[in-house]
């Protein structure tokens, strides 16, 4: 029983960082119908950026060496410049172009801000010591949970909650709610595309902000493409999800953690290292029972 349930604190933990990315996945394609796959850079960016470039395979803090709340802030508030500047740059002048140029713009964005991180702090892996103290185990009974995992679900219960209240109470969520649902009607009773669209970036910039410093403590290894699996998972788990639907990518971002997790258990030791391969063989049985995801949007329409 013991062993079951730290299986489950393992997988809703794992879940919950894979939820967090998708949900800024899933956040963009719902407004602008963009497979942003820049996200895993605001994420990698966002963590390089507590640490002094440096050649040295042990990097040296600096914001990282703040209190962890301004150091957490700081994070926030240069991740979401990071992502409100590349809209403005990058994608606002493409707003009417058609789905396949503004891939094509997400990658070329990709790349570019991967060879500035190479060119700053060089393509060395680097180690990092932050929040090693949260590796300390907490014990409930017989159950020993690492404060991390506690923190990682804690801190992603808070931001879904948050989100949820944003979109449901305030004025630029219900706009975003009415862009995602119809933006050609939205736009004629007057939403703002642009303040919206930027809203949207800002919301994807705290979401990657907070998926970079808990992805960080859990690794302790700064890298530049560290985002990148992280990103691809949740593009499959907003696919299984729903795509237009940021409940769908919450939960298939806790799907593929859980089924990560128990594959890692039940899989017999000389397999154990093909998980990911069962773990996408159960991507494609899900999409064969529901092929518009776990969660259908009642209207998927193109951005004007």
């Amino acid at each position: 029983m013991i062993t079951l349930l730290q299986n489950f604190i393992d997988a809703v933990s794992l879940g919950s960082l894979y939820a967090l990315t998708a949900l800024g996945v899933g956040l963009l394609f719902g407004v602008l119908r963009l497979i942003n796959f820049a996200h895993a850079n605001f994420i990698t960016i966002g963590a390089y950026a507590i640490i002094v470039p440096s050649t040295n395979a042990i990097a040296t803090l600096y914001i990282g060496a703040w209190h962890w709340a301004v150091m957490s802030t700081a994070v926030v508030v240069i991740v979401v410049a990071l992502a409100v500047v590349t809209e403005f740059i990058v994608f606002r002048p493409l707003r009417r172009a058609d789905p396949p140029t503004l891939l094509v713009a997400s990658f070329a964005l990709a790349y570019a801000l991967q060879y500035i991180t190479l060119l700053i702090y060089d393509g060395r892996p680097k180690a990092v010591d932050i929040g090693s103290n949260l590796a300390e185990q907490v014990m409930v009974g017989e159950l020993r949970i690492p404060k991390l995992e506690i923190l990682t679900i804690a801190v992603t219960l808070a931001l879904i909650v948050s989100l949820a209240l944003f979109l449901k109470r305030t004025r630029y969520g219900i706009q975003i709610r009415a862009a995602a649902e119809d933006f050609r009607m939205a736009r004629l009773l007057g939403v703002r595309a642009n303040t919206v669209i930027a809203v949207a970036f800002a919301l994807s910039g705290v979401l990657a902000a907070a998926v970079s410093l808990l992805f960080l403590a859990r690794t302790g290894m700064l890298a530049p493409r560290m985002g990148l699996p992280l990103v691809l998972i949740a593009f499959v788990a907003t696919v299984i999800g729903g795509m237009g639907s940021l409940v769908g990518a919450a939960v298939g971002g806790f799907v593929v953690g859980f089924a990560s997790v128990v594959l890692q258990v039940v899989l017999p030791v000389e397999i154990r290292q093909f998980r990911d391969a069962f773990v996408y063989l159960l991507v494609i049985a899900i999409l064969l029972w529901r092929p518009a995801g776990l969660i259908q949007v009642r209207a998927i329409t193109e951005r004007v």
